[in-house]
């Protein structure tokens, strides 16, 4: 046996003083044995394998070493063409033989037997125990062909001018070269599209093909008519492509064998690599290819991501982001699992669509995708959740999947998300811009409640219309004969911008004023309404922050008008003299001044008047001279420019001094029952902490049931419960955590509690659930949109079930105010839909035209959208798109929403024009009232009028006799233009009912057979007892039969009126002469209460903020 010690060598010294300071001292006893590990056997035909085969890099050599061998034996057999000096005869030994000269003999031996040991060695290497496999291989045996006769020769000298196909190694150097792209690929880590290698193969097979072509041809005429390269050349692309002119042609039998057999190979081969070629094609346009990283580097580009893309999300993303001017130069490259759809390859077809938008098939949590749409290099990326799924948690998990694969793979990407649930939302706070689209539904359908058509408001300031058109025709609604569609169209093209105030024409005058100063004059002076600021060390946007708040020159303002300032070309007063001459400076019946109707008009052309700022003690507006009430005032106070506190009417909402007017037991009672405060719990993470209403005590879950009696009370209906203010009633299919946002702007705490409505959630709506719940004297009830129907075989048939839900609705309870939320917004028109309406026909014709003028906003004239009956989420998708250029736009319109509360930063509420405040007249007194008085700052107006319809446009919708058509049209236009001249919404006229049964009964009377005597007359009398009762009248009937059946009173049903007959609109940011309506409402941006407590009296603030905090374990919304 063989001593270990001997054999084995003592360890480094390393290991010593290891082992020394471990305590081992019997390390030269050790058994162990250095031992190398290979990745490759240690065998000579291993290391070759590895160097010609494996190693990517190597191999790249010799495939590229290899490919210039051929291309350099192709060369020689060319000089030798174009050397050799064409024999005289036609004899067959011309064929066999050739001239060639010794030098370029040895050349082409050199490169033969280079050649033929390159292709042994690799025929070695690649050897897996069948020779035959290797030897009747195509490029073996072409080698064989081309190199041993050249060896052969070496010892057999007479064989040295025996002619070799050489030129057929351009196969040889095409198979090389495939080779060679392979191993590049395999260096280079980079995988090329397989278009790009067959591409490169097809070319190669053709340009091979026509080279062995022209050699063959040549060398074989070379009995025949002694043709050159150039017409051989000459004579196969005429062939090829099918040409034939005829005046080349072989003579011989054997040229022309070759040239059919080479036309043979053409037409087995090259449909082969075009078939291969298409399916790729075909491949590649369903998946997009990739995006060119040349262009990505030099071009900006942002990515959308989607789970299925429609084509209204496509065409609201292209509309809404290429409004804007600045991102005409960018693409878009949107990243989609599925395969494109008909609708949006059909779109993407159009070439102002197909130069800038590429669409990729891929998804975003495999890296490679992301690397194809050069996420990287992106100026920003669009993550939308697909909101027609029935598991919407699911929809928004696959969101956050996609954002963090997007954030893991591209770090600095700013990230555009959409979110559904708000519970979710917390997943992706490190997003630069989140929408939560349950948040933003909620809060909206809350507001339209208590601020009519807060929905439409806000859609119409986040969409972008024409309105930034210089031509005034070209907005929409211009070219109605409506006057209300033109209003509403021209006010509807404004947005909101910023500018700094030190840059601005518009604001910088006003550095050092008070904000109200500051936004009454900017508005009196360029019609623009300034509705926050935000400060250059601070990032929180304050809305209307009062008029307390003096302007900073480095401030940021916000502010409402057609265009932004930038765009906008001031012209001075001698200007607007010079091409006005005849004209007086006043102008119109309300004689205000030219620049003012020209500001509130919309056109770029702003007369820039004298910017010299009044005293405080300058003119002030006088009242009319007649219908003057004594407890007026005569004057409206100026607005000051810097705010003096006794001049602010301010109302401290915390210590609910708007309700002196409730008696002194009430004002107890309301004080024990409600207190202000945080709500105690949140119901997800993220929730904004809003300081609202709350009780004092919990109230126990058995008491939320209004349906059913408790041991704590025995009520069953909402009638029983004695609401002193009308109920909002929530039609809801589950009660999500989104509801937190409906129920907290509703209980906001600077809502009066006399003003609170009691609310009812409904999670299922029949008919009898209905009446219990208090439908009758309900205030308004809220509809939202179905989750469980969302799936629907057919994309617009998602919202089916709501739509006829809410028009069973309609016929039911005329009168009641319904809010709906669908999620197409091309289903907004079957809203109180009306088949024979000529009005709504005529809607419907003008919607057509607008969406044929390229209008974004083509539904607006509908009436229900029009007066915030109905809304579609999907709409404020064009809000995240937006926020790409207007970073603030998602935080103001959460500051409007009352999503997010920032101190000191104003809320949206509304006012009533009574007939008490039509002295005022025009929207520009109201504006310095407002301002003067309270500090609020109004954005806009909206106003309620009756409809004018013509005589011939009937709501009837049966077939009568032409006496009586015309009879029921003359009563109609009578009672409509009696309701035109109606100075108040609440005096409607009575409407034309349809009468169904009326009309059955007529066509029994024409299709039965003549009845005599008492028959005849029995029948008249049911004619006339049908004529008298109307569906409506059988609706009526039907609803109170229940409610008598339930026990309900049926009073409040018949106190239900139909107001059909008139229509509702908003007028944003509306010029500063526009006259004031009866029932007008108009839209406040009013200051936090919070920020008016005087300074001398923080006790009772912070007492207020104590009993909040501790109100936080024991209160109950």
């Amino acid at each position: 046996m063989v001593d270990l010690e001997s054999e084995v060598p003592p360890l480094p010294p390393r290991y010593r003083f290891r082992d020394l300071l471990l305590g081992d001292q019997g390390w030269q006893n050790d058994d162990r044995v250095q031992v190398e590990f290979y990745m490759n056997e240690n065998t000579f035909k291993e290391r070759l394998k590895l160097f010609f085969i494996k190693n990517q890099r190597s191999s790249l050599r010799i495939r590229l070493f290899n490919f210039s061998l051929k291309l350099l034996s192709c060369l020689l057999y060319i000089i030798r063409v174009l050397l050799e000096n064409p024999s005289q005869g036609n004899e067959w030994s011309h064929i066999f033989w050739v001239n060639r000269s010794l030098p370029l003999w040895g050349l082409q031996v050199l490169v033969a037997l280079i050649s033929l040991f390159e292709t042994i060695l690799l025929g070695y290497l690649s050897y897996k125990g069948n020779i035959w496999e290797q030897i009747l291989r195509i490029p073996f045996i072409l080698e064989i062909i081309n190199a041993v006769p050249f060896i052969i020769s070496i010892f057999w000298p007479s064989l040295r001018n025996l002619f070799v196909p050489v030129f057929l190694n351009c196969w040889l150097a095409k198979h090389a070269l495939e080779n060679m792209i392979n191993d590049l690929h395999r260096a280079i880590q980079r995988t090329q599209s397989a278009m790009f290698n067959q591409v490169l193969i097809l070319i190669s097979t053709l340009l091979c093909l026509i080279f062995t072509c022209i050699c063959g041809i040549q060398h074989l005429e070379r009995i025949g008519k002694k043709l050159n390269l150039f017409d051989s050349l000459y004579f196969c692309i005429v062939t090829f492509s099918t040409v034939g002119f005829g005046d080349v042609t072989p003579e011989t039998w054997s040229s022309k064998l070759f040239v059919v057999a080479m036309i043979c190979v053409a037409l087995v081969v090259l449909p082969i690599q075009f078939e291969q070629l298409a399916y790729l094609w075909m491949e590649r346009q369903k998946s997009g290819g990739n995006y060119s990283r040349h262009r990505a580097q030099t071009e900006k580009h942002v990515v959308l991501c989607v789970s299925s893309l429609k084509i209204d999300l496509l065409m609201d993303f292209l509309n809404e982001f290429y409004a804007h001017p600045r991102l005409q130069d960018y693409y878009v490259v949107i990243l989609c699992p599925t395969e494109m759809d008909v609708q949006v390859r059909r779109v993407l077809q159009i070439p102002m669509w197909s130069q800038r938008v590429i669409y990729l098939q891929g998804s975003a949590l495999k890296d490679q995708d992301l690397l194809r749409a050069k996420m990287d290099d992106a100026e920003a990326c669009f993550i939308l959740s697909s909101r027609c799924e029935v598991d919407r948690t699911s929809s928004d998990h696959q969101t956050i999947l996609r954002a963090w694969a997007v954030k893991d793979f591209a770090p600095n990407c700013p990230l555009y998300v959409q979110i559904l649930k708000p519970e979710n939302k917390f997943h992706i706070k490190f997003a630069d811009h989140v929408v939560c689209e349950e948040e933003f539904k909620y809060a909206m359908l809350a507001l339209n409640c208590v601020c009519p058509a807060t929905s439409t408001l806000i859609t119409l300031l986040v969409h972008t219309s024409r309105g930034q058109c210089v031509c005034v025709c070209s907005r929409e609604g211009q070219q109605s004969p409506e006057q209300w569609q033109k209003t509403y169209g021209r006010c509807s093209g404004n947005e909101v911008y910023h500018i700094t105030l030190e840059e601005s024409t518009f604001f910088a005058e006003y550095e050092g004023k008070s904000f109200t100063y500051a936004s009454f004059h900017a508005h009196k002076k360029f019609g623009v309404c300034l509705i926050g600021v935000r400060r250059e060390d601070n990032k929180n946007i304050l809305l209307n922050p009062g008029p307390r708040y003096i302007m900073n020159a480095t401030d940021i303002c916000f502010y409402i008008n057609i265009t932004k300032e930038e765009n906008s070309a001031f012209k001075n007063q001698d200007q607007q003299k010079k091409s006005k001459v005849s004209r007086s400076f006043y102008h119109g019946p309300s004689r205000l001044p030219v620049h003012s109707i020209i500001a509130s008009m919309g056109t770029v052309a702003i007369d820039l008047q004298d910017t010299s700022c009044r005293s405080a003690s300058g003119p002030t507006l006088s009242l009319p001279a007649e219908g003057i009430k004594e407890v007026r005032r005569p004057s409206i106070a100026p607005v000051l420019e810097v705010a003096d506190t006794s001049s602010i009417q301010t109302c401290d909402l915390l210590s609910d001094q708007s309700e002196d007017e409730t008696t002194a037991d009430e004002h107890v009672s309301s004080n024990l029952e409600y207190a202000k405060g945080y709500p105690p719990y949140s119901p997800y993470i993220g929730s904004s902490p809003t300081f609202c209403h709350l009780l004092h005590e919990k109230v126990p879950f058995c008491c939320l049931r209004l349906d059913k009696s408790c041991q704590h009370n025995y009520y069953e209906d909402a009638k029983a419960y004695g609401f002193k203010n009308k109920l909002i009633i929530v039609a809801a299919e589950t009660a999500g955590n989104g509801l937190y946002n409906f129920i907290v702007p509703l209980r906001a705490y600077y809502r009066p509690k006399k003003e609170l409505n009691p609310i009812v959630l409904l999670l299922d709506n029949p008919l009898d659930d209905l009446l219990r719940c208090g439908v009758t004297f309900a205030a308004n009830m809220v509809v939202v949109d179905k989750e469980s129907t969302m799936s629907a075989e057919e994309d617009y048939m998602a919202d089916a079930k709501t739509i006829v839900n809410v028009q069973t609705l309609f016929r039911l309870f005329s009168s009641l105010s319904i809010i709906t939320e669908l999620t197409h917004p091309a289903n907004m028109r079957f809203m109180q839909f009306r088949a024979k309406d000529c009005y709504s026909l005529a809607l419907s014709k003008l919607e057509k035209k607008e969406r044929e003028r390229g209008s974004n906003l083509a539904f607006m004239f509908r009436l229900p959208f029009a007066a915030g009956r109905v809304f579609s989420i999907s709409m404020l998708d064009t809000l995240l798109y937006q926020s790409f250029v207007k970073d603030y736009m998602i935080s103001v319109t959460r500051l409007l929403l009352g999503l997010d509360t920032t101190p000191g930063s104003g809320f949206l509420c509304s006012m009533k024009i009574t007939e008490d405040d039509l002295w005022i007249r025009t929207y520009a007194r109201l504006y310095q009232k407002l301002c003067s008085s309270s500090g609020d700052i109004p954005i806009g107006i909206y106003r309620t009028e009756s409809q004018k319809l013509t005589t011939s446009e009937s709501q009837i919708s049966i077939s009568v006799e032409e006496w009586e058509d015309t009879k029921d049209c003359k009563e109609q236009g009578h009672h409509r233009g009696n309701h035109r001249n109606s100075t108040s919404s609440d005096q409607s006229d009575h409407p034309l009912l349809r009468r169904k049964s009326m009309q059955w009964a007529r066509r029994l009377s024409r299709k039965g057979p003549k009845h005599s005597g008492k028959t005849a007359e029995k029948i008249t009398q049911q004619r006339l007892n049908l004529y008298r009762r109307s569906e409506r009248q059988e609706l009526a009937e039907l609803v109170k039969n229940r409610m008598k059946h339930l026990g309900l009173s049926t009073v409040g049903y018949d106190e239900m009126n139909d107001h059909q007959g008139t229509l509702s609109y908003i007028l944003i940011n509306p010029s500063p002469d526009t006259r004031l309506e009866l029932n007008d409402v108009v839209y406040l941006i009013r200051p936090d209460p919070l920020a008016y407590l005087p300074n001398n009296e923080p006790s009772h603030k912070n007492s207020i903020q104590a009993t909040g905090q501790e109100s936080r374990e024991e209160t109950q919304l």
